[in-house]
């Protein structure tokens, strides 16, 4: 029987694989290191037809271990899918010890763990293309690293972590690295819900180094379709890519759904300088995804844009008075 732990539950990608998991009859033990928050950012919580199907923990990797070695005598997952990371770039230029304190360190007291748990059928760790650095040709899964933040250094770290931990202990690990994801419920600083707030009225959007720097967008249900079969069907110490071919300037992305929201560029953005050590370019080839398990993404950016739109307007009310800005917690 599958049953899966999902570490980093209240985050956007996390949640959603929640809800995924649950639709599809599965059952789900989440944890994540703060209580839920609004109802508006868990999509299990408004998109589920098997919410019943999801227990919630608040549990935090830093501190919290005992709790967990609990947790997987009692639920017994045959996955475990992790999410959690301290996970925003700039930042982490301010409190760098955090970021080695979390994905380090506590990556590391996690596989001390995983490594005596002999009923695991496999384990999913959630990294990032930002181990790469910039990039300006298509790279593979075998492309060498070369962080240049703070944070890409703690992920790079952490993923040579769990190769040798594969390596010595048998732990059937999979890592992914996805495209930058979107969808509804995704945080409300990031650049795709940021740009239609400020179309709907909130404050004028703001554009790092006007933009230039190009991303493949993808959509959080074609991600959580990716790693469910890479759960399921993936070959154990392999990384997958998850990406889409269509590269766009964050610019033009922000250009695109203003068109959607029929707002003009000049009246709602900002130019700034860029911030220190952001990456021009990530060109992710999913080439081994999409031959070796048949998966492809089948949701168009206009589309999905159109599905953010509606979350947006539906919570608009409450999204009005919510802080639109990232808050650190060490």
């Amino acid at each position: 029987m599958q049953r899966f732990l999902i570490i980093g539950s209240n985050s956007f990608s996390g949640s959603h694989f929640c809800n995924f998991l649950a639709n599809k009859g599965i059952e789900v033990l989440a944890t994540s290191r703060s209580d839920e928050p609004h109802n508006s950012s868990l999509p299990y919580k408004w998109m589920s037809k098997n919410k019943n199907l999801i227990s919630f923990h608040r549990l935090d990797l830093n501190h919290d271990l005992e709790r967990l070695k609990e947790l997987l005598v009692s639920f017994k997952p045959s996955h475990i899918v992790n999410f959690a990371a301290q996970s925003m770039v700039a930042e982490s230029w301010i409190n760098p010890t955090d970021w080695m304190n979390t994905n380090i360190l506590a990556l590391t007291n996690l596989m001390e763990i995983i490594k005596n748990y002999p009923s695991l059928d496999r384990y999913i760790h959630i990294t990032t293309p930002e181990v790469y650095g910039s990039t300006d040709n298509y790279i593979s899964e075998g492309q060498h690293y070369n962080p240049s933040t703070p944070y890409a250094v703690s992920r790079a770290t952490g993923d040579m972590l769990l190769k040798i931990y594969s390596e010595q202990y048998g732990i059937p690990v999979n890592l992914t690295r996805a495209a930058n994801v979107y969808g509804p419920g995704q945080q409300l600083y990031r650049i795709i819900p940021r740009t239609i707030l400020a179309a709907l009225g909130a404050n004028r959007l703001r554009l790092d180094g006007g933009g230039k720097s190009k991303r493949s967008f993808i959509h959080i249900q074609d991600v959580c379709e990716a790693t469910y079969l890479i759960a399921m069907k993936g070959t154990a110490g392999e990384t997958y890519h998850i990406s889409t071919d269509d590269m766009f300037s964050i610019r033009d992305c922000v250009k695109s759904i203003l068109t959607l929201t029929n707002k003009n560029f000049e009246e709602i953005v900002e130019l700034g300088p860029e911030r220190p050590g952001k990456d021009a370019l990530y060109k992710l080839s999913s080439k081994k995804l999409r031959e070796t398990l048949g998966w492809n993404p089948s949701i168009n950016f206009d589309e999905g844009v159109k599905e953010v739109i509606h979350w947006i307007k539906t919570n608009l009310d409450y999204f009005m008075n919510v802080e639109l800005k990232y808050v650190h917690k060490a």
